[in-house]
């Protein structure tokens, strides 16, 4: 059964009015492929590669609420921000970010790590001293691996103490890429 345009229009519009939506998504084109982008009323709390949604509605209710639906509009800030970025027209992320039910190590690499300048990378390690926390390159590396907002929070920046790429949620083909687009890489 198909819902009629006006109606899911309309139903969107209510529950956004009415405040009965904690978090809301969309799946956003790039050059990348597609992404899927979710807000909530904090901010953004989510960028994946992998942009099919049943993947990731319930991660989101975790982290924000289980209301979760569908609303183009609440993610237009970071739509915009992130095709100003692709076209090469914006270097830094201003979209307010939602981290919350992160652990305080966590928020402080996330914190750290988007302070690495456009067109330039750093380590594991030197993020980790960055951080007060000097022998965790690994448990920095993990929060790399699960940051939940790649791009704006951007881990592709972070590279191996030899300079070498290594491991990347959206894979290393996505990680080159990125850098590339930044001048980081020939």
């Amino acid at each position: 059964m198909t819902i009629p345009t006006d109606l899911d229009r309309r139903f969107r519009t209510a529950a956004t009015t009415l405040g009965l939506v904690d978090v809301g998504y969309d799946v956003v084109e790039s050059p990348l492929g597609d992404l899927f982008v979710a807000a909530s009323d904090r901010g953004l709390a989510s960028i994946s590669f992998q942009a099919e949604p049943e993947l990731q509605l319930e991660r989101l209710a975790r982290i924000a609420g289980p209301r979760v639906l569908r609303l183009p509009a609440s993610v237009d800030l970071a739509r915009r921000e992130l095709d100003e970025y692709f076209s090469g027209r914006r270097q830094t992320f201003d979209v307010t970010l939602d981290l919350r039910a992160l652990p305080p190590f966590t928020v402080d690499v996330l914190r750290e790590l988007a302070r690495v300048p456009y067109g330039e990378t750093t380590t594991y390690g030197a993020l980790a001293a960055r951080v007060g926390r000097p022998t965790a390159a690994r448990a920095v590396g993990t929060v790399m691996n699960r940051n939940r907002i790649p791009i704006v929070l951007p881990c592709h920046r972070v590279v191996g103490s030899t300079g070498d790429l290594t491991g990347y949620a959206g894979g290393l083909d996505i990680k080159r890429r990125l850098l590339r687009l930044e001048g980081a890489l020939d």
